[in-house]
């Protein structure tokens, strides 16, 4: 075992990860600005294509990070067919959904089931299915957008571990994205159900939603909330969520539905508002 996993085995990630989220919500000029300029000149961030362009303009690190883009930044496909990548980031995994198992990496696999948490019923649509997982690393956007139009019907909340989710973590820690931390958002679409996996990470301080913000666990393992008589309807496109430092998407797809686009492998780069897949 690297150092690398061993540390992340032994450190206290929750604790951590809220420190840093203290301070990433600090409002404190020096603070935040502290963060802010360290954090752009080390991932040379592109403060061109943000709404607002003045890094040191933002209330918080939070508000920086979670940073909203000028208008036509990502242009939407709006292809009736067209399916979209969620965000900005590398494609970690995509292809088909062997049975009940989602590959992660060389020599591991993760069972839809236990990542929609735990429900047979709830993960049955998706068996033999299609997926992909989108890596934000911290140098991308960081909201998570719909990939294809839904109405939401169901979120589950599910307390975990925070593993890093970069390359080298997930092919050593054995069902990485089924044991930390996420937030599922299930959707009816016209092609059938979808799921929009958002997965916390060492020191993600935090996961929203764009219909009821901030998600606050207060102490509890699983949350569930339907939505049948709540309507949220989102089109393709529009914002479902964003990450209060970098994470992992991932998305599900119903079986021989679509296809995602056959140039696309493990480490592509993808934008937010591209195609990466279509409807069969």
């Amino acid at each position: 075992m690297s150092l690398f996993i061993a540390f992340q085995h032994l450190v206290p990630q929750h604790l951590l990860s809220r420190g840093i989220g203290r301070l990433a919500a600090s409002q404190n000029t020096f603070i935040k600005n502290t963060f802010i300029k360290n954090f752009a000149a080390q991932y040379d961030i592109n403060m061109a294509e943000a709404l607002e362009e003045n890094p040191l303009a933002y209330k918080s690190f939070n508000d920086f990070f979670t940073r909203a883009l000028k208008p036509n930044a990502r242009p939407i496909d709006n292809h009736p067919k067209a399916i979209i990548s969620p965000a900005d980031g590398a494609i970690s995994q995509i292809g088909a959904i062997s049975a009940d198992k989602i590959f992660q990496a060389k020599g591991h696999d993760y069972s839809v089931v236990t990542l929609l948490g735990g429900d047979e019923q709830r993960a049955a649509p998706f068996i033999g299915g299609q997926f992909a997982t989108v890596y934000l690393s911290p140098k991308d956007y960081h909201r998570v957008h719909m990939p294809f139009s839904g109405k939401l019907t169901q979120t589950i909340y599910l307390a975990g571990d925070l593993f890093s989710v970069n390359t080298t973590t997930a092919e050593n820690v054995p069902n990485l994205f089924a044991r930390n931390e996420r937030l599922v958002c299930l959707f009816d679409t016209e092609i059938g159900r979808m799921a929009v996996v958002l997965v916390g990470a060492m020191i993600v301080a935090g996961i929203a939603t764009a219909w009821s913000g901030k998600i606050d666990p207060k102490g509890e393992k699983i949350i569930t909330i339907n939505y049948h008589n709540k309507p949220v309807v989102l089109n393709k496109g529009d914002q479902l969520g964003r990450f209060y430092l970098g994470s992992t998407a991932i998305v599900l797809f119903e079986k021989d539905v679509m296809q995602w686009q056959a140039n696309l492998t493990a480490t592509d780069n993808v934008k937010m508002g591209k195609a990466i897949g279509t409807i069969i």
